[in-house]
C-alpha cells in the first residue's frame, strides 16, 4: 500500500483544536477550533471562511493593518526551471503508462489546462538535499522523575552542550536534537555514549553538592541515506512509494536547530521571538507575539522549505494577582483557573521559580494551616507576621505550586515570568483582538518571510548545524504556474446572478430558486437588560413593523409565508457569575417557548446581544429538546430595518424550511446531472483546551438529497474524544444514502462524491484503511438479491491547517490588497510529486492574507481529471446557501464544520469545563472521563432524532 499522505508538516497538528493559531498555544483549537465556534453570523454565510480554523495566520481587522499591494511589485518572476521545463508533465504522463498498483493512492491523471494561466509566487524556498548519510540517535534521560516537563529537559540538553563529554564526543555543531528523544548527527558518534549532567536552573549560579543529575544515553537507531529522496524528488517510478517521512522529519530537526535556541518554540514546527516585533497587548493579562514557521516539504525535483509568519498570545511577565483578575474580568465566564493553569511564576518574597498547578479553592483569609510559630493561622495572617507583608487582595483564591503536596501561595506575591506562550483557550475578546493584530496584507506578510523570517529561523545565514549537514536554503521564494478558473453561472427562479470580481453577487430583483412554504411560525423576544438596543415587548410596534418588513422580504424572495407570527417575550433573570452557562436564563427561555401553541414550524429569535451562552444554550433547548427550527438575530441590527438584512435573513429562513436558494446553472451543473449523485460532507470537531477531559469529539456527514445540490440535512454523533476518524460512518452513510432514496423515488445514487474535512496530513492514509471500509459495508445494506450495490465512489480530502500561500506577481492577476483572484489554482510546483491533489482559493478575500484550501483526492472511482475535479470543486464553493459569495472550503465540507459547530452547542457545558453541578471544572480530581462521558450522553439526549428537524438543515 502506498505511504502517500503521510503528512510532512501533520497539518492540524492533532485533533482538530490542534494546530492553533498560527500554531500559537501547542494544540489550542480552533482550531478553533475546531473551538471554532460562535453563533453563525444570521447573514453572509459567515465571512471569510478562508481566514477560518483558528489560525491567527494573516487574518484580521483593519485595526494597525498595513496597505495591501502585490507582493514584490515590479520584480521579475520566472516560473522555477524545474516546472517550465514541464518535466512534471512528462512524469505525470509517463505515470499513466504504468500499471496501477492495487488499492494505492490515485496517482495524478494529467494537470489542469482551463483557465487563465499567471505566475505566482510562493513561500517555498530550495533547499539543497545533502550528500549524507545522516546517523539517527535514541537518546534516553535518566532518571526519568522530573523530566517530563519541557523546560526541564530543554535545561538539561542546554547543560548537556556545555560539558566536556559533549565537546569531546564532536558533538557540537554537528548534531540536531528535539530535547528529548531524538538526535541527528551528521556523523557517526562514538558507542556506547553517555553524558552525565550536573543539573542547576538558570537562576542558579552552578550545580549544588549532592544536587540533581542526569545521565544522557545515546543510542544508535539508524543510518538515513538521502540518496532516495533525490530519486523521489526526480519522479523515478520505482520510487514512488518510497517513505520519505523518517528523512523529512531529520531535516526539519536540523532545520529548527538555530530558532530552537534562539526562540520559543510552540506547537510543531513554530517558532516565536520578542525581537521579531514589539508584542502588540491583547488586554486580560495577555500579549501578541510574532513567529514564523517553517517545514522541510518534497516537491517535484526539489527539496524545500515552508515559510510563514504566525501570531500567538503569550503572557505579559508582571504580577500574577493583577494579570488574573483583568483575565476574569475580559469577559463574562472568563476563568482565573483557565488562565493560572501552568503558567511559571517568581515568587516576590522568596524570589523562587515554580510553576502554578491550579487555582485553589479557598482564600488567604479562609485557608488556615499548622506553622511552629504561630500555631493554626491564615495565609493572611501568616505573611504578615513571617514576612511582613499585608496582602492587598486576600480575597484572591490561591494558587497551588506544590507537586504532589498541595503548596499554597497568595497571587499577589508571584510574578509571571516572561517568554511564556498561553496554552489555554482564548476568549472571544481576545480571539477579536488577536485577529486584529495578525491581519496583515500579502506584501507585508511577504517582506516579514524573505526578511525577518529567513533571518530569525536561521536560514538566511547558515548555521553551524546547517553547515556541518551540507544544507544551505535558497534566499528566494519559488515561483510556479496558476490558473484562474472561470466564475460559475448561478441561477435564482427566473435570471441569472450577476457575479463581481470578489465571487460575490446580491439578491436584488431575484426569487429564489425554490421558494419554501411557512405556515406556523413564531417570534421570539429575549430581554437582557439591553435597552438601547432591545424591542419594548411582542406588542412594541416598532417589533410589529420589523417582523411584518422581514416577512414582506420573504414573500417577495419567493417564499410563501402565509400567515402572521405568535409573538411572545423571555425576560431573562440577570447574569450571575456563579452561572456562566446562564442555565437560568434557558431555563425562562424554554416556559416562553412551551407556551406557544400550537407548535410552531420555526422560531425567529431577537436576541438582545452576541452572549453566546445564551445562543448555544437556546439552540441545545430548540434542537435536541423541543424539536424545533429556530433562526437567530440581534435586535440591535433587525430594527434598523435594512432590507439586504432582511433578504440575508431569508436566505436561512427558506434553506431550514427545505427550499433552494439558488443553483448551479444547466452548464456548470452538467457533470452533476449527468447520473444519480450524492455530494458528501464530513468533518469531526474536537474539545478544545480548557474542555473537561474526557469531552466527547463530534463527527457530521451532511449530503445532498436531490439535482439541485442545495439542500444538505446531517447526521451528527458523539464519538471517542480526540479520535480523529468517524467511529459510526457506516450508519451515518446509511442514514444519507437512505433519505436520498427516499427524495428521489427510491433511487440509489449512481456516484458518491466526499469531501472530507477535518483530516491531518499525516492521517490521509487512515481514511482509507478505516473510514472507506465503513463506506462500503454501509453500500452493502442497499445490496439486493438481484445486484450488489456499489456506487463509484471518490474521496478527497480538504485541508486549511497548512502554510502554503500564493502571490501574484502582475497586477491584473491580483485583487486590490493582493490576493490572487477568487478561482486561482495551482497544481504544480509545490504539489505531490505522484498523486493527485491541488490548492484552490474559491472566494474572494476580505482581509488579510487569503488561504487557499489544499484538495487531496484519496480514493477515486470515478476517474477525475484535472479540469473535472478543480472546476466542479470550485463551482460548489459557490453552493453555500447563507451566503451570496463563493466560499473558500467546498461547501459539503462547510457544512459538515458548521454542523460539528452546532454539536458543540449540544455539549456546550463541557467543552467550557464545566462538569455535573456546573461548578466543579475539568481536572480538578473530583470526577473522571466515565463522569464526563456520561454527563454527555445525557445533554446529548439521542441527538437531533425528531422528525421535525432530523431531515433538514437544521443547523444552518
Amino acid at each position: 500500500m502506498s505511504n502517500r499522505g503521510r503528512g510532512f508538516d501533520r497539518g492540524r497538528g492533532g485533533p482538530r483544536g490542534g494546530g492553533g493559531y498560527g500554531g500559537g498555544g501547542g494544540g489550542r483549537g480552533y482550531p478553533d477550533t475546531r473551538g471554532r465556534g460562535g453563533p453563525p453570523p444570521p447573514f453572509r454565510g459567515g465571512g471569510d471562511r478562508g481566514g477560518g480554523g483558528r489560525g491567527f495566520h494573516d487574518r484580521g481587522g483593519p485595526r494597525g493593518r498595513a496597505r495591501g499591494g502585490i507582493f514584490m511589485r515590479g520584480q521579475r518572476a520566472d516560473i522555477d526551471r524545474r516546472i517550465a521545463d514541464d518535466s512534471d508533465k512528462a512524469l505525470v504522463a509517463k505515470l499513466a503508462t504504468h500499471s496501477k498498483v492495487p488499492d494505492s493512492m490515485p496517482l495524478r491523471p494529467d494537470y489542469g489546462t482551463d483557465g487563465k494561466e499567471i505566475k505566482l509566487r510562493t513561500n517555498f524556498f530550495p533547499v539543497k538535499v545533502p550528500k549524507g548519510p545522516l546517523y539517527e540517535y535514541d537518546v534516553a534521560i535518566t532518571p526519568v522523575a522530573g523530566t517530563a516537563n519541557r523546560r526541564v529537559k530543554k535545561r538539561i540538553y542546554q547543560l548537556a552542550e556545555e560539558t566536556t563529554a559533549w565537546k569531546q564526543a564532536n558533538m557540537t555543531g554537528r548534531v540536531a536534537h528535539d530535547n528529548s528523544a531524538k538526535l541527528i548527527s551528521s556523523i557517526s558518534l562514538t558507542q556506547p555514549l553517555t553524558i552525565t549532567v550536573p543539573f542547576y536552573d538558570e537562576d542558579e549560579t552552578g550545580p549544588k553538592e549532592g544536587g540533581k543529575e542526569y545521565t544522557l544515553t545515546i543510542k544508535f537507531i539508524q543510518e538515513i541515506d538521502t540518496s532516495n529522496l533525490a530519486s523521489y524528488l526526480a519522479g523515478q517510478i520505482q520510487f514512488r512509494d518510497y517513505d520519505p517521512l523518517p528523512l523529512i522529519s531529520a531535516l526539519n530537526l536540523i532545520v529548527s536547530s538555530t530558532p530552537g535556541r534562539t526562540g520559543v518554540m510552540v506547537g510543531r514546527n513554530r517558532y516565536f521571538f520578542r525581537a521579531a516585533a514589539q508584542p502588540v497587548s491583547l488586554g486580560g493579562g495577555l500579549e501578541a507575539w510574532k513567529g514564523f514557521y517553517s517545514s522541510v516539504r518534497p516537491a517535484h525535483k526539489q527539496l524545500m522549505v515552508n515559510v510563514n509568519v504566525c501570531t500567538t498570545a503569550f503572557y505579559t511577565p508582571g504580577s500574577l494577582a493583577r494579570a488574573m483578575t483583568e483575565f476574569q474580568n475580559s469577559s463574562f465566564g472568563a476563568r482565573m483557573e483557565v488562565f493560572c493553569k501552568s503558567v511559571r511564576i517568581k515568587t516576590t518574597h522568596l524570589g523562587y521559580k515554580k510553576t502554578v498547578k491550579k487555582l485553589a479553592r479557598h482564600n488567604a483569609k479562609t485557608y488556615k494551616f499548622e506553622t511552629p510559630e504561630y500555631g493554626l493561622v491564615s495565609v493572611e495572617a501568616y505573611f504578615k507576621r513571617k514576612y511582613n507583608i499585608t496582602l492587598q487582595r486576600p480575597d484572591l483564591p490561591l494558587v497551588d505550586v506544590g507537586g504532589q503536596k498541595a503548596n499554597y501561595l497568595p497571587a499577589e506575591v508571584c510574578e509571571i515570568l516572561p517568554d511564556q506562550p498561553f496554552r489555554g483557550k482564548l476568549t472571544d475578546e481576545h480571539t477579536a483582538s488577536m485577529i486584529t493584530v495578525a491581519c496583515q496584507p500579502p506584501n507585508v506578510n511577504g517582506e516579514a518571510i524573505v526578511n525577518q523570517g529567513l533571518s530569525n529561523l536561521g536560514l538566511k545565514v547558515a548555521g553551524p548545524e546547517l553547515q556541518s549537514f551540507g544544507i544551505t536554503i535558497g534566499p528566494d521564494m519559488a515561483v510556479v504556474p496558476g490558473r484562474i478558473l472561470a466564475k460559475p453561472g448561478i441561477r435564482y427562479k427566473a435570471n441569472s446572478a450577476t457575479i463581481d470580481e470578489k465571487a460575490s453577487w446580491n439578491l436584488r430583483g431575484v426569487k429564489f430558486a425554490e421558494g419554501a412554504r411557512l405556515d406556523k411560525w413564531a417570534v421570539l423576544v429575549i430581554k437582557d437588560g439591553f435597552n438601547r438596543d432591545e424591542f419594548a415587548g411582542s406588542s412594541d410596534p416598532q417589533l410589529i413593523d420589523t417582523v411584518t418588513g422581514f416577512r414582506n422580504m420573504c414573500n417577495t424572495s419567493g417564499m410563501q409565508v402565509t400567515t402572521d407570527p405568535a409573538y411572545v417575550t423571555a425576560q431573562l433573570p440577570r447574569k450571575d457569575s456563579s452561572d456562566p452557562m446562564r442555565r437560568a436564563a434557558i431555563a425562562a427561555i424554554r416556559t416562553t417557548l412551551m407556551s406557544i401553541k400550537p407548535k410552531p414550524t420555526l422560531i425567529l429569535v431577537i436576541l438582545a446581544s452576541g452572549d453566546k451562552a445564551v445562543y448555544e444554550g437556546l439552540k441545545h433547548l430548540c434542537d435536541v429538546y423541543l424539536d424545533v427550527a429556530t433562526v437567530c438575530v440581534q435586535s440591535s441590527k433587525i430594527r434598523k430595518g435594512n432590507p439586504q438584512y432582511y433578504a440575508n435573513v431569508a436566505l436561512k429562513v427558506n434553506m431550514k424550511m427545505g427550499g433552494v436558494n439558488h443553483k448551479l446553472d444547466q452548464n456548470s451543473a452538467r457533470w452533476l446531472n449527468m447520473a444519480p449523485t450524492m455530494v458528501v460532507g464530513m468533518d469531526v470537531t474536537h474539545p478544545s483546551p480548557g474542555s473537561a477531559v474526557g469531552t466527547p469529539s463530534i463527527a457530521a456527514v451532511v449530503a445532498s438529497i436531490d439535482n439541485s445540490f442545495a439542500q444538505y440535512p446531517a447526521s451528527l454523533e458523539m464519538q471517542e474524544s480526540k479520535k480523529e476518524m468517524i467511529t459510526n460512518l457506516k450508519d451515518m452513510m446509511i442514514d444519507r444514502i437512505k433519505l436520498f432514496q427516499k427524495k428521489n423515488s427510491g433511487k440509489l445514487p449512481e456516484r458518491i462524491l466526499v469531501y472530507r474535512d477535518g483530516v491531518s496530513e499525516g492521517q490521509f492514509n487512515i481514511v482509507r484503511v478505516e473510514e472507506r471500509p465503513l463506506m462500503f459495508e454501509a453500500f452493502k445494506a442497499f445490496n439486493t438479491p438481484k445486484a450488489p450495490y456499489r456506487p463509484k465512489l471518490t474521496i478527497i480530502i480538504c485541508g486549511k491547517r497548512h502554510h502554503t500561500r500564493f502571490y501574484p506577481t502582475e497586477e491584473e492577476n491580483g485583487d486590490r490588497d493582493g490576493n490572487p483572484r477568487p478561482g486561482t489554482v495551482v497544481d504544480r510546483g509545490v504539489t505531490a510529486i505522484y498523486d493527485f491533489d491541488f490548492f484552490l482559493q474559491a472566494h474572494g478575500g476580505l482581509q488579510g492574507t487569503t488561504r487557499p484550501t489544499h484538495y487531496y483526492v484519496v480514493h477515486d472511482d470515478i476517474g477525475f481529471n484535472a479540469n473535472g475535479i478543480q472546476g466542479l470543486t470550485n463551482a460548489l464553493s459557490y453552493m453555500f446557501s447563507r451566503a451570496t459569495k463563493a466560499v473558500s472550503l467546498v461547501s459539503p465540507a462547510y457544512y459538515a464544520d458548521v454542523a460539528c459547530e452546532r454539536g458543540r452547542c449540544y455539549l456546550r457545558k463541557l467543552f467550557h469545563g464545566f462538569v455535573g453541578d456546573g461548578t466543579t471544572t475539568s481536572g480538578s480530581g473530583s470526577t473522571t472521563e466515565k463522569d464526563v462521558v456520561k454527563e454527555a450522553t445525557t445533554l446529548w439526549n439521542k441527538g437531533v432524532t425528531k422528525p421535525g428537524l432530523k431531515d433538514t438543515m437544521f443547523y444552518l
